[in-house]
């Protein structure tokens, strides 16, 4: 019985940025663990992390999430970082605190000393 055939994958790429297809290369160091992507025409670079298992598609896909977070930060922003551009929506500081630990201003749900 034949085994099946291994799918090659491709190993250029149209590049973002200038629009020339297959002009962009991928440079695998899996020793650094550094995959190097480069246009030939617009000589646009970028790097990113890699494994064992990666391939030079795995490298341009990151390219090309690198690129949409630029262009959209929104869709991409976790839900810590939405919070710290929009203070509004994050809750407010705890109250301070003496040297003891009790609140040196109670606040709305804390109405009195004795509640501690």
């Amino acid at each position: 019985p034949q085994g099946k055939k291994k799918t090659k994958l491709d190993t250029s790429f149209r590049c973002l940025l200038c629009n020339h297809e297959e002009s962009v290369t991928v440079n695998m160091d899996k020793q650094q663990r550094i995959g190097t992507l480069r246009c030939k025409v617009c000589s646009a670079r970028f790097e990113s992390a890699v494994t064992h298992l990666s391939d030079a598609v795995d490298v341009y896909s990151d390219w090309v999430d690198a690129c949409n977070q630029v262009n959209q930060p929104d869709e991409y922003a976790s839900d810590d970082s939405r919070a710290r551009r929009r203070p509004a929506d994050r809750p407010p500081p705890p109250a301070a605190r003496d040297e003891y630990g009790v609140p040196t201003q109670l606040s709305e749900n804390e109405s009195d000393i004795d509640d501690f």
